[in-house]
């Protein structure tokens, strides 16, 4: 039973030292800890990504011209005057259609060779870096290459002469053709990237679920479809986003291979008119009007589509 004095004595504080109230931490620490790790980082994404595109978004709004001033503010009028300029129409059309060749074919072919090269041996550690190579090598040298073998007398034309081709087509110089040999040259680069981060994710499939699904009496074919390709779902988004944004925003190549040409902007891309228009023809505002245009389209773009890919890897 408790003692009298135990029954009068007030009550003690539950916990002792855990009722105290803690002191808040100082903040200049926390603060320093930002400054000297976070900082840098920082005000580099302020100074070359943040700060260029608002004073972009600046020019556009603006008839900037530094060889015609004065400047006069336009609104929204550049943005208006875009769509319905067939120029950039023009652009629109081919950047589209050269991010859809460059996204699908090199997704393809990397799968298919990254599966053929799944292997052990020093062969495969060589080819695996000759499909790399491309990738490490610069643009403008890639472009220079290939403008020489498919040149209208270079060495792919004549071999089809050898062969029996009469009239080979004319691969830069045809506007029905130069698109897609432009689209071509960009797939080879990439290729070996694609290649890259399939073998990755092929190395990182379970050899028991393989071994598991073979038991099972699965054939090759049912092991991919079941276990493989699923598994190679995070290989997909990160080929399809990388694959989209490099080619949306092409313009080595055609400025090296094509300039633009053949004929009226057969191969001109929006990111070829914006540096052509705001450099070339000194309508800095116009060209900042098309650069933030497609960034927004490469925004949304993407946005969509790294959503949808990784929802099918919750999904799987």
């Amino acid at each position: 039973m408790a003692t009298a004095a135990e029954a009068t004595a007030p009550p003690r504080e539950a916990g002792g030292a855990m009722a105290k109230v803690r002191r808040r931490r100082p903040m200049w620490p926390r603060v320093w800890h930002f400054v000297s790790f976070g900082a840098p980082g920082v005000l580099t994404y302020v100074c070359f990504v943040l700060a260029p595109i608002l004073i972009a978004f600046g020019y556009s709004l603006t008839n900037y011209n530094p060889f015609n001033p004065p400047t006069k503010f336009e609104g929204l009028d550049n943005f208006r005057l875009l769509f319905t300029d067939d120029e950039f129409l023009t652009a629109l059309r081919v950047t589209s259609i050269l991010t859809l060749i460059v996204v699908i074919v090199p997704n393809v072919l990397g799968l298919g060779v990254a599966l053929l090269l799944d292997k052990r041996g020093g062969l495969y550690n060589a080819l695996r870096s000759v499909f790399f190579t491309p990738v490490i090598l610069s643009s403008v040298v890639v472009s220079i290459i290939w403008s020489r073998l498919l040149d209208t007398e270079g060495p792919v034309n004549q071999l089809l002469r050898w062969l029996g081709v009469r009239n080979p087509p004319g691969w830069l110089s045809d506007p029905d053709v130069a698109l897609y040999s432009v689209a071509s040259i960009v797939c080879w680069q990439m290729l070996g990237f694609c290649v890259v981060v399939y073998l990755a994710g092929l190395q990182g499939v379970p050899q028991e679920l393989l071994e598991a699904a073979a038991i099972d009496g699965a054939g090759p074919v049912r092991r991919f479809k079941a276990v493989t390709w699923p598994l190679l779902a995070p290989s997909l988004t990160i080929n399809t986003v990388v694959l989209l944004i490099s080619a949306f925003k092409t313009y080595d190549f055609v400025k090296v291979i094509t300039n633009g040409g053949p004929g009226s902007g057969a191969t001109a891309t929006i990111a070829f008119n914006v540096l052509a228009t705001g450099f070339d023809a000194n309508h800095v505002g116009y060209a900042s009007a098309m650069a933030i245009v497609m960034l927004l389209i490469i925004a949304v773009v993407t946005g969509v589509v790294l959503k949808l890919l990784q929802r099918r890897e919750v999904d799987l």
